[in-house]
């Protein structure tokens, strides 16, 4: 089991990310569009530069739904390879039975 901080930190971030994220977007336009004057894209930088680091949609890292654990995760199931086992065995999850030859 993860630790319950880590796991709050991310939804803290996942809580700012979808905060800042048409603020964002609509900065990150303005400064990749060549047909602004340098100036003005210039300014949009320093402002999306203000903007929280954690806002950023790069910071978030997935964790398993149910143990919380950042690494073997699966986008698709939201969760780990671990917890997919288990639930797995249990026969929880149709359509997957453990394999034993």
């Amino acid at each position: 089991m993860a630790k319950v901080s880590a796991v709050e930190k991310g939804k803290k971030v996942r809580r700012l990310v979808d905060r800042y994220a048409a603020k964002r977007a609509a900065l990150k336009a303005i400064t990749t569009d060549k047909k602004l004057p340098m100036d003005e894209r210039f300014r949009a930088q320093l402002k999306l530069n203000e903007l929280p680091r954690s806002s950023s949609k790069t910071r978030i890292r997935n964790r398993c739904e149910i143990s919380g654990r950042p690494r073997a995760y699966y986008r698709k199931l939201r969760m780990s390879r671990i917890a997919l086992r288990e639930l797995g065995s249990q026969g929880k999850i149709p359509g997957i039975v453990k394999s034993s030859w």
